[in-house]
């Protein structure tokens, strides 16, 4: 009997020290240690579309940008219960509460966003209103010493369109908490601590974004109720570097078009113009009068009719003709005759090799 409850006291405390047996297909789960080394989530930006009034039915519209693959969580102060948002892409978490009627939510009222990854929390306060026209969070003046900021920079970046990167960096006092509030974007940018005392964080232009190169971009260093605030002194896009100034060609023969004038030239008539139109003209003058008279009408006639058959070939010899006149570099003119119409225009850039008009490229 005793040698019975020896065996089986021992079995027993063998079985502590062994594994529990598994069922078929059921797999043994082995806690995780906590990696202390792990970096702590990070909350990169934190806004919300502002409503026009807060009533039962609105929808308060949040977004979040942080670390991925993590869970984040709305504190709404005045509202039933709180908010859980959804991951729609890569460290971009949305999520909308809907007002009930049941809720006392205030313009100004605070909204405390946590993102969980892991076993670690990071936190961040909303400092925009939610309603229209009231605003950001004024900060408050505590007394006794202000947190400071030594420097705040940014890379300039040299196109300020959708997808570029905003790298800044700000020296102060350390164990505080950053944000910026950039004109153009909505909401504020949150810039974590990496070392002591310094703050540092990209911001990803988004689409929607209308940043310019001088937008205003303030900075707020928190530390317990204490703020202190900086307004960066630098533009965002990088200046364009200037292309090299290239020296003046010399060209005598380059110029510009000052005028294209029409010129019509008369034509002459030929003795046989004259003499057919004279003949025509004695043969009207022998049809008026008699005698003296009859003759005097034939030399008129013919006179009159050799004139005006000479004027009628030369009209009909008339010729037409263009005339550029081009002002070279070197200030003199130069004419060039065009049979047709020379299709340049008055203020055309041309050069004239030897007597010819082409367009300077």
């Amino acid at each position: 009997m005793k040698i019975s409850q020896k065996f089986f006291a021992g079995m027993v405390a063998l079985s502590a020290l062994m594994p529990l047996a598994l069922l078929p297909g059921q797999a043994h789960a082995q806690p995780q240690p906590y990696n202390a080394s792990q970096s702590a989530p990070r909350i990169e930006g934190f806004n919300i579309d502002e409503v026009r009034r807060l009533a039962p039915g609105v929808e308060l519209n949040f977004t979040l940008y942080g670390t991925p693959g993590g869970l984040a969580t709305l504190r709404i102060a005045g509202a039933a219960r709180n908010l859980t948002l959804v991951e729609i892409d890569a460290g971009q978490y949305e999520g909308t509460y809907t007002i009930s009627s049941r809720d006392k939510i205030a313009a100004r009222g605070p909204v405390t966003a946590n993102l969980r990854v892991g076993n670690q929390v990071a936190s961040a306060v909303l400092n925009e209103s939610l309603q229209v026209g009231v605003g950001y969070h004024s900060a408050k003046v505590m007394p006794g010493p202000q947190p400071k900021i030594e420097r705040f920079n940014v890379e300039p970046v040299e196109d300020l369109s959708g997808g570029n990167d905003l790298n800044f960096r700000l020296f102060g006092t350390p164990g505080g908490k950053v944000d910026l509030a950039i004109s153009g974007v909505r909401g504020k940018v949150i810039l974590p601590e990496v070392s002591r005392g310094e703050y540092a964080g990209v911001y990803t232009i988004r689409n929607r974004d209308r940043i310019a190169p001088h937008s205003a971009v303030t900075a707020n260093l928190r530390v317990g109720e204490r703020v202190t605030s900086v307004v960066l002194g630098q533009t965002l896009q990088s200046a364009a570097v200037p292309a090299p100034v290239r020296a003046a060609r010399s060209c005598n023969n380059c110029g510009t078009v000052e005028a294209v004038n029409l010129i019509e030239v008369k034509g002459e008539g030929s003795y046989l113009g004259a003499v057919g139109g004279g003949v025509v003209g004695a043969l009207l003058g022998s049809q008026v009068g008699g005698g003296n008279g009859r003759t005097a009408a034939q030399i008129a006639g013919a006179l009159g009719g050799a004139y005006a058959g000479h004027a009628i070939e030369g009209n009909s010899r008339n010729a037409n003709h263009y005339e550029v006149l081009v002002r070279l570099q070197n200030g003199t003119t130069q004419t060039v005759a065009f049979a047709a119409e020379p299709g340049y225009r008055v203020g055309d850039k041309v050069q004239i090799n030897d007597g010819v008009i082409v367009r300077n490229p």
